[in-house]
């Protein structure tokens, strides 16, 4: 399986472009970045797409005179991909003191707890043996 390439800050900004609307020209990726920041500049968003293609994460072909890109990987691959990286480089890849971390710093909402004992419960109840399915033993 090819590992999901990395993807820089303003790299995700042309790949959240084009997850939700590819295929598009380089032309119609800057109208789109400009849109939301006037600062770019055509030669950085040519020059980014150019690495995002060398990365393996967009691809291209050439229609006119004029280059449409696609992404080659999804976002969830990349927010799991991204998600893990920060998992190992700040928490040493342990899970718990991230989410001590978060909500400690964080205050939630009576909602949000909920949601989150929700999703731990789920969690929870995923690793355990289900009846009438087979269970590994070593």
């Amino acid at each position: 399986m090819k590992a999901t390439p990395r993807i820089s800050d303003t790299e995700w900004e042309i790949m959240r472009i084009l997850w939700r609307k590819a295929p598009l020209t380089a032309n119609e990726i800057l109208a789109q970045l400009l849109a939301a920041d006037p600062g770019w500049h055509p030669k950085t968003a040519r020059t980014l797409l150019a690495r995002l293609v060398q990365k393996g994460a967009l691809g291209y072909e050439p229609r006119g005179r004029a280059y449409v890109y696609s992404p080659l990987v999804t976002e969830p691959e990349c927010l799991a991909s991204a998600g893990e990286s920060f998992l190992d480089r700040c928490f040493g890849g342990a899970l718990k003191p991230m989410l001590a971390h978060f909500v400690g710093r964080h205050r939630l909402t009576q909602a949000e707890l909920e949601e989150l004992h929700a999703l731990l419960d789920e969690a929870v109840e995923d690793k355990k043996p289900q009846p009438g399915k087979k269970t590994w033993k070593r």
